[in-house]
């Protein structure tokens, strides 16, 4: 019986299978290829390298989708080796990797909740850079609930037209431009209305170039420009906000009862008689501290070694305060009396304040160092006999107490006044740098000095 096969698939007939010899059917080809055969394929499928069997479970998609994606997270290195001891010269693989990429990835490997922590402080950062560099931290701390800064007006005395008795020089508008900008840099940081008058001469007071007198008439036009504020701060040119990051609020005015003291006898360097004696008057007039409550108090001002000073001074609105302007510019105040009061409006108010009883019960004191210090040298009282002072000086400045403002009063006579503007000026920049600028002039700087010997202000 005849095997049936179908017919050879090589052209030629014959068949290429193993087991078969040359001669197996009809026309077989004469030579037939020796070299590996095709099934030798088919067996790796089942076969790994190493010869041994592969094995292969019922979840193989599942494992491999996980290790597939654990792989794809594992960071990826450079391989290729030109030596066996150095690799060759390309960057590491975090530096061929895109910048973006790289944030995705971590991005990627981060938890949910870690994720949302990250989106509030990111939150958090920008509505604090926004606060702080756009008009808004004014505002808010102009309101109620930021501080109430709409309630304090701050007056700069200025001369915008030029000098009174000679014309201002480099040096008196250098005076000038720095203590605005003082001015202006601290009322927009703490939400304050900003008034600059020029006093120049007026008509009133011409005849015996006196400035001062024209305070009263400013105050009075500033209560009736800003009718929301409170408390009117009246400054001089010659005047330097050292501390700008105190507030008003918080460096007096939240704690005024602290700060006030009513009873002249413990600074009175006038030796102004109190309290009054007369027997006509009531009890709070003749009393040490007036009525005793501290909302009665509607001007604060301090005292120097020459008595009221008025270049940095407090007035509240109220119908004391119209009725105190009233007679402060009264012509026979400011006239009749201007040969004998050498300090002016000054002295004018010690005179009503030692003979008028209804002004002496509204009258606060401040010490002069909270509001006022002296430069040293302005006063020469509690000298020591190395020209220093003692830390307890009530009146000069001390750097180590930082004192919120220093006033160079009296620098005309004798003093220069532009250098101690310009050293004041340099010392507060000083004192209130920040981290940046610390580390740039406190190290930088210092280290660039020691190599080189080149000073530089960076």
């Amino acid at each position: 019986m005849t095997m049936s096969r179908s017919p050879s698939p090589m052209p030629g007939g014959g068949w290429s299978s193993p087991g078969l010899n040359m001669n197996s059917g009809r026309s077989s080809p004469v030579s037939v290829n020796t070299g590996p055969v095709a099934w030798e394929s088919s067996k790796m499928r089942y076969q790994n390298s190493n010869g041994h069997s592969s094995f292969s479970t019922q979840n193989k998609a599942f494992f491999g989708r996980h290790i597939r994606k654990l792989s794809s997270s594992l960071p990826r290195f450079n391989t290729a080796y030109t030596d066996k001891e150095k690799p060759s010269g390309g960057h590491r693989w975090i530096q061929r990797v895109p910048l973006i990429g790289r944030i995705k990835s971590i991005f990627g490997r981060m938890g949910r909740k870690l994720k949302f922590l990250l989106l509030i402080l990111l939150v958090l950062l920008l509505c604090t850079i926004i606060f702080y560099t756009t008009p808004l931290v004014y505002y808010w701390r102009r309101s109620s609930l930021g501080g109430g800064g709409n309630k304090f007006v701050i007056i700069l005395a200025a001369n915008v037209g030029g000098g009174v008795m000679e014309w201002k020089g480099a040096r008196e508008w250098a005076i000038e431009r720095d203590s605005v900008r003082n001015k202006k840099k601290y009322a927009a940081r703490w939400g304050y209305d900003l008034e600059i008058v020029d006093m120049g001469t007026k008509k009133k007071y011409a005849h015996e170039w006196r400035e001062g007198w024209a305070k009263a008439d400013f105050i009075r036009s500033t209560l009736r420009k800003y009718p929301k504020a409170e408390w009117v701060w009246w400054l001089d040119l010659g005047t330097y906000i050292m501390e700008p990051s105190y507030s008003l609020q918080d460096h007096i005015f939240n704690d005024l009862e602290k700060h006030v003291y009513r009873d002249i006898n413990q600074f009175n360097p006038l030796k102004i008689s109190h309290p009054l004696q007369d027997n006509y008057l009531d009890s709070n007039a003749r009393s040490l501290v007036g009525d005793g409550d501290i909302n009665s108090v509607n001007m604060l001002l301090s005292q120097d070694c020459d008595g009221f000073n008025l270049g940095s001074f407090f007035v509240r609105r109220g119908e004391w305060i119209d009725q105190l302007l009233d007679v402060w510019w009264d012509p026979v105040v400011y006239e009749q009396k201007h040969i004998e009061w050498v300090h002016d409006e000054q002295d004018a108010l010690a005179q009503m304040y030692s003979t008028q009883p209804w002004v002496r019960q509204h009258v606060g004191f401040l010490p002069q160092r909270l509001i006022n210090s002296f430069p040293p040298g302005a006063c020469n009282q509690n000298v020591g006999p190395d020209d220093q002072y003692p830390p307890d000086d009530p009146i000069h400045y001390n750097a180590n107490d930082h004192d919120f403002l220093v006033s160079m009063a009296g620098c005309q006579a004798g003093r220069d006044c532009w250098g101690e503007m310009y050293y004041y000026r340099e010392f507060g920049y000083w004192l209130n740098r920040n981290p940046w600028e610390r580390f740039k002039e406190d190290l930088v700087a210092v280290l660039w000095f020691k190599l080189t010997g080149q000073k530089v202000k960076l």
